[in-house]
């Protein structure tokens, strides 16, 4: 399958779903570049512009609302439509926030091969669907910091809830959930990283009026 216009970009921090998504897409004939976080991302699409950008939302550095915030804040890029793949943001209010800043799709992880690949090449042929407004500052920050309040509350319940568990199991048991406590735990950190990043913000905004 020839695409006659730019690449796919993929952004995906864990390595092995980066690489499960490009060979997937490489498979079925898509040039692709990657990206490991929204920083990294924006560098990309600055040297290639791609054709469609499909992106995770739990990244460090720059996770997928801010990527896909600053992608719409910039008239060069704020027609590229957009596709979030998530694990992590999965309510009914992640979604709406997402498709409301501006996502064509909101696909929850873990990805249904056929629907994925669907998907895409239903973008590509048909053009993304018209954009809603572009959110104003005050609007896009609100409901990031809500996000990312509501996804800390959850990590924490789920990581207390955890720990009590590990004191009850027996030991064979104990190395599975150990490991979804370690990952739990980098998740945490990523979002309280994001979510101080957006105070500091917010607190420079302030002193700023």
């Amino acid at each position: 399958m020839a695409v006659p216009y730019g690449p796919l970009l993929v952004v995906e921090d864990t390595p092995h779903v980066l690489d499960l998504l490009a060979v997937t897409l490489r498979f079925k004939g898509y040039p692709v570049v990657t990206a490991k976080n929204g920083e990294e991302a924006l560098e990309r699409i600055a040297e290639e512009r791609p054709a469609l950008i499909i992106t995770d939302i739990l990244m460090p550095r720059m996770d997928g609302f801010a990527l896909m915030y600053a992608l719409r804040q910039n008239p060069k890029t704020h027609q590229i439509p957009v596709i979030f793949l998530s694990a992590t943001y999965v309510t009914p209010e992640d979604r709406e926030f997402a498709l409301k800043l501006g996502a064509v799709r909101f696909l929850v992880k873990p990805v249904d091969t056929a629907e994925f690949l669907l998907t895409i090449a239903e973008i590509l042929t048909e053009g993304a669907p018209a954009l809603p407004p572009l959110m104003s500052k005050e609007e896009f920050y609100r409901g990031y910091r809500k996000r990312l309040e509501e996804k800390l509350s959850e990590k924490t319940n789920q990581i207390a809830r955890t720990e009590r568990l590990l004191q009850t199991l027996p030991t064979e048991q104990k190395p599975a959930f150990e490991a979804l406590l370690t990952e739990a735990s980098a998740q945490k950190q990523e979002i309280q990283d994001e979510l101080d990043q957006l105070y500091k913000i917010l607190a420079e905004e302030n002193a700023s009026e």
